[in-house]
This record gives C-alpha cells, structure tokens and sequence, in this order.
C-alpha cells in the first residue's frame, strides 16, 4: 500500500462521512447511551484523541469502544487483539464491514476514529475532529460529575483559530514531510512544522495551557502529535531538526499533559510503533520495528505547574481507565 506521493506533496484525503450524533438526532442519529461504539486503535493520532476526550468527560457507560490492532492492510482496520479476531459487540473483522453496510459502494478512506451504530451495524461518522466536539457538547448530559469544559463557548473562536494552525502544520504537517516524493514538497513541510512548533515554543513559554488556564480540545489534538514525535516522527517521517525532547519548552508541556489523568494512561508505545514501521513498507520496506527511544523521560518532573493553570478547571481529574481498557504493561512509559 503506497504512502508517499511520487509527484510531490502529499495532499491529506479529508472527505469524512458528515453524519453527526446529535442531542436532537436531526441527522437520524439522536445520542442514546449503549447505542453506539466508538472504534479506535491506540496507534493512531486522530483516534487517540477520542479515546482521551471520552475518558475526560466520563463517557464509558455511554459509549463503549472497540480498539482495532496497530496494523491494517488496504482493506481496513482489523480486530485482531479480540478472541477469533471480531469484535465482541460489532461481530465484525474488519471495520470495512461497517462502511459497506451503510454504503456498499464506499471508495473513501475507511479511517479511525469511527463511531458504528450497534443495532444496524452500519457506520455513521468518521469526521474525527467533529467527534470529539460531540463527545464534549452533543453528549453533556451524560457527562460524569465534574468533567471538564474542553470547548467552553468563551473560548472557541480562539481554540479555532489554533487548531486550524496546528492541524496544517504540525498534526497534518509531519505527514505532509513523511509523504513527500519530492526533495522540495518535503523541505517545505518540514520547515512549516518546525516554524509552528518555534511558534508553539513561544507561545507556551509563559502559558500552561494553550487556550485559556485549562486543558481544552486544543490541547488534546497538540498532545496526540507531540508524544509521538520522537518515536516516529523524527526518525520514520524526518523531522529530525530537534527531537521533542530537546525542544524544552514542548518537551515539559508534553510531560505535563502525559502525567496527566486520560492523557498518558491512553498511550501505547508499542502499537504506535508497530503501525508506522509496519504499515508503510514504502518508507519502510524491511518493516524492522526500532528499539528506541527510552521512554522513562515522560515521567520525569516536568515543572509546569510554577506556571499555574487548573487542568481541569472546576472539574476533576477522570477516575483510573476501566480494567479492560488499560494499556498493556510494557507498553507505556513506565
């Protein structure tokens, strides 16, 4: 499966099926907990932040999910960690399935996140960054008490206004680097990211937060890329100006947010690992896994908190992840 566009610059495939999950189900899907299950795999970024805004905002009894395998070939994700490889709610193999059953001629990217409606077995959306603004205004009713404001209405144009900067150059930006088929279309990302990422530095420098005193959807969709930068990124996709652990500034804010409850107790090194070496034979034709890096430097004191900030505002942290959600032992940081 080919990655890299041979012809330059790599343009990112954004048509997402735009069917919401909605208080008043004007799109025919009202929000109905034990309806719906949010699937997933811990490899991907775009997926990772559903998983951690589900678990701040205590979403669990509501939403269950389904977490596919770090790998894929082009016919889609695979529930191959499940027992006989289905997913035990779904009964599918592969999350293709839920696509074709909804639309049987569907010729777009099947991607994660993805939310599937149980009783039709059909999908309904794939729109990762809409999701998760649902997850935080769509589903506040069955919010756990004392889940925090991610999207408060003061805020938004401004979380905006960030997002739309970082998702062009830093979370869309390390692929734009990583698929380039041209010295030029890669140069070029690869100095937009670094560019946002020294505006990132600054900005950060005398904030805790990006948006705000508290932890908002902008911070959940930087963190997503930052902790996966020096894994993958700077080595796999070259963007190796710096690693993330020598840019200080993004390197103690990352550590914050990792030793954070719902942030750092979603990550799965190995599988996010696997995925990228293993996926992309076209930059990785051997698909040799890497050892490294050491991974301990995430739980070391970070000191950001000098800078103030309540990270969950009047709210609190999520209680420890459900026993069956936990990521298996050897696969964090610890």
């Amino acid at each position: 499966m080919a990655y890299v566009n041979p012809s330059g610059e790599f343009t990112r495939d954004q048509r997402y099926i735009s069917t919401r999950i909605t208080a008043d189900g004007r799109d025919g899907y009202p929000v109905e907990p034990g309806r719906y299950r949010l699937v997933v795999s811990r490899a991907c970024p775009w997926a990772n932040r559903a998983i951690i805004v589900r678990r701040l905002l205590g979403l669990e009894d509501a939403l269950s999910m389904g977490v596919a395998g770090p790998t894929h070939d082009p016919r889609s994700w695979t529930f191959d960690l499940d027992p006989g490889g289905r997913d035990p709610v779904l009964g599918i193999e592969r999350l293709q399935e839920a696509f074709f059953a909804r639309f049987p001629d569907y010729d777009k990217g099947i991607t994660v996140p993805a939310i599937v409606d149980v009783p039709t077995g059909q999908v309904v959306t794939n729109d990762f960054a809409q999701i998760t603004l649902d997850l935080s205004l769509e589903w506040s009713r069955y919010h756990r008490d004392g889940a925090p404001q991610l999207y408060p209405e003061a805020l938004r144009d401004e979380i905006d206004e960030v997002n739309q900067r970082v998702f062009a150059d830093v979370n869309n930006g390390v692929y734009r680097a990583g698929f380039a088929g041209s010295q030029e279309a890669y140069e070029k990302a690869y100095h937009r990211l670094f560019d946002r990422l020294d505006w990132l530095s600054q900005r950060l420098a005398t904030r805790r937060y990006l948006v705000g005193d508290t932890i908002t959807e902008a911070d959940v969709r930087l963190f997503t890329t930052l902790v996966r930068f020096d894994p993958v990124y700077h080595g796999h996709f070259k963007c190796n100006r710096q690693k993330l652990s020598e840019m200080p500034v993004l390197w103690a804010y990352a550590r914050d947010l990792f030793q954070t409850p719902g942030f750092g107790d979603t990550i799965d090194f190995v599988h996010i690992k696997r995925h990228y070496y293993v996926v992309h034979t076209d930059i990785n034709p051997t698909q040799v896994v890497p050892a490294g890096p050491d991974l301990s430097g995430w739980l070391t004191e970070h000191g950001r908190a000098a800078l103030g900030g309540r990270p969950f505002g009047e709210g609190t942290p999520p209680p420890p992840p459900r026993p069956e959600e936990v990521v298996p032992a050897g696969h964090g940081a610890a």
